[in-house]
């Protein structure tokens, strides 16, 4: 029989008036603002449309670093950029009808296909895009390095 360890992430949010909120993990404070993109919008902060864009990058980024390491794939560096759209949906809702990631990843001569095999996985396994109802789509450039000294 297997035991599961549940996971809590607890965190708090603070609105005080104004279009501002305070949200708040680990001793650490963000503030976060209803994008300007909306009536009520504000420049210069993170939305939350923000936040959760870069809680799908950098879950996939994490994960991927895991898989890579656990198969042995030899992914030496990556730079993941990603865009969440939004528009209205086909089942007539306003929100995100997809969330695009283009990953360059850097690897030794002949790990290409091992990388890109991690990345592929790594999008299947990350936590966070599997709690979404969007799609994510996963575009995968590899570049090959020298390994490091």
């Amino acid at each position: 029989m297997s035991m599961f360890k549940e996971m809590q992430f607890p965190v708090s949010v603070r609105w005080r008036g104004g279009g501002l909120t305070y949200a708040e993990a680990h001793g650490e404070r963000l503030e976060v603002a209803t994008p300007p993109e909306f009536r009520s919008g504000l420049a210069g902060y993170w939305s939350p449309e923000d936040l959760l864009v870069v809680a799908v990058t950098s879950c996939f980024s994490l994960t991927l670093a895991a898989v890579a390491d656990r198969r042995g794939a030899s992914l030496v560096d990556s730079t993941i950029t990603a865009t969440g759209h939004m528009s209205h949906r086909d089942d007539g809702r306003f929100g995100f009808t997809v969330i695009e990631i283009d990953a360059l990843l850097e690897t030794v001569e002949g790990g290409e296909e091992a990388v890109r095999a991690a990345a592929d996985a790594a999008l299947k396994a990350c936590i966070v895009t599997q709690a979404l109802d969007v799609p994510v789509h996963l575009g995968v450039k590899v570049a090959v390095v020298a390994p490091h000294a």
